[in-house]
């Protein structure tokens, strides 16, 4: 609120009169004491004090009048800066209640993101620690598994214990050793009597089809990448060759394993590949005894799993794929291949019976050109587990040491 002073017309007449007297009677003065003062020194120190006289009396008296004619002018100002004071510690006060709210919410929102963070943190650390727990529960069983498969003993009861097993078929039977000849060529004795002297016991593994893979366990899950197939060669038939390359060379014997893909990106050509591989390792490592180390192909009998019981081991059966000339491609070495391989499983028969599935003799040539003592193995099916089949290479390695003595 403003207060307003009503001025009337007579009063502001008299005002002006009285001011102009005033006025004028001042100035006559002045000039009066004025024309007085030249005369002496004195006389300009006189003048000049009233003077200021004059003018401190004339300033008082305007300043009374204009306060007295318009006193509220001095309590409108005071409002007024009082009003502004008021309205600064208003809005100051505003502004420090709105950062100080702005503060809380930010604050409020950080332990908030804190606290999720945390438990984001806390719910990845768990899932984390409960996959490494995991990791190493395989990791301790596998390598458990591991070393319980150091090397074979001998002496031990053996068993065959395949569950829906494929009744064996076989039309040759020299020994202990039974065969499936699949070629037109009349087995003599002569031509599976093992007279072979093995000079060169260097060995060299390999694997036309790498990515061949078992049943799946707890000991060894891995997702396939195709039918019983996966490119992790850790779960396939190429890990059963890092246990037989691991065995051999616990008894001593020079062996040198490719663990190449030759049959990824393309199944087809798996033959041509490896045959380039097993002629590249010949010109620096000359070997006579050449494995092919398969998985038996029978895709269509996912449960069945060919198996041997040796002591407490249950380990897959193996099967010697042997191949000849009779398809028509030059293969001068099939029957000291052949020869090979029942000296091999002969003894296999005395050490562990039933380790071997009957040999099978085929018109295909299988890559066997490039050695005298070259064959496949083929080690057990789609329905053995990996464990299984790194069991039945412990024994394999056994035999083979003992063939090579």
């Amino acid at each position: 609120m403003f207060n307003v002073a009503v001025l009337k017309m007579k009063d502001i007449v008299k005002f002006l009169i009285i001011v102009m007297l005033i006025v004028l009677l001042i100035s006559l003065s002045v000039k009066y004491l004025s024309v007085k003062g030249d005369k002496t020194t004195s006389g300009n120190n006189i003048n000049h004090q009233i003077s200021e006289k004059i003018s401190q009396i004339w300033q008082k008296s305007l300043t009374g009048i204009l306060d007295q004619t318009i006193p509220v002018m001095i309590d409108v100002q005071k409002d007024n800066d009082n009003v502004n004071e008021e309205k600064k510690e208003n809005l100051h006060e505003k502004i420090l209640k709105s950062e100080i709210s702005s503060i809380g919410m930010v604050e409020e929102a950080s332990v908030e993101t804190e606290s999720n963070s945390e438990t984001e943190e806390t719910k990845t650390d768990t899932q984390n620690e409960e996959q490494n727990t995991q990791n190493n529960e395989i990791s301790q069983n596998q390598e458990s598994a591991e070393e319980k498969t150091q090397l074979a003993q001998t002496g031990l009861p053996t068993e065959v214990v395949t569950n829906n097993p494929i009744t064996e078929s076989f039309n040759i039977q020299y020994g202990n050793v039974k065969i499936k000849n699949q070629t037109s060529y009349n087995l003599t004795e002569d031509m599976l009597k093992p007279d072979i002297t093995i000079e060169n016991k260097n060995i060299i593994l390999f694997h036309t089809h790498s990515c061949e893979s078992y049943t799946s366990s707890d000991l060894y899950p891995y997702t396939p990448t195709g039918n019983f197939r996966t490119t992790d060669l850790n779960f396939t038939v190429t890990r059963v060759g890092t246990e037989l390359d691991t065995q051999l060379k616990n008894y001593g014997l020079s062996v040198t394993h490719d663990t190449s893909y030759h049959d990824y990106p393309s199944y087809n050509g798996s033959y041509t590949n490896s045959l380039k591989t097993v002629e590249n390792i010949l010109q620096t490592y000359k070997a006579d005894i050449i494995i092919d180390l398969h998985r038996d192909a029978i895709g269509s009998r996912e449960d069945y799993a060919p198996t041997v019981k040796i002591g407490d081991d249950y380990a897959a059966q193996l099967m010697f794929v042997i191949g000849t000339n009779d398809g028509g491609l030059y293969h001068p070495n099939w029957n000291q291949n052949l020869k090979f391989a029942v000296m091999l499983q002969q003894k296999a028969e005395e050490m562990y019976p039933g380790l071997f599935k009957p040999l099978m003799l085929t018109t295909s040539r299988y890559n066997q050109h490039t050695g005298k003592f070259a064959s496949i193995i083929e080690v057990g099916a789609t329905g053995n587990t990996l464990e299984q089949c790194l069991n039945s290479m412990k024994y394999l390695a056994r035999v083979m040491s003992e063939v090579l003595k």
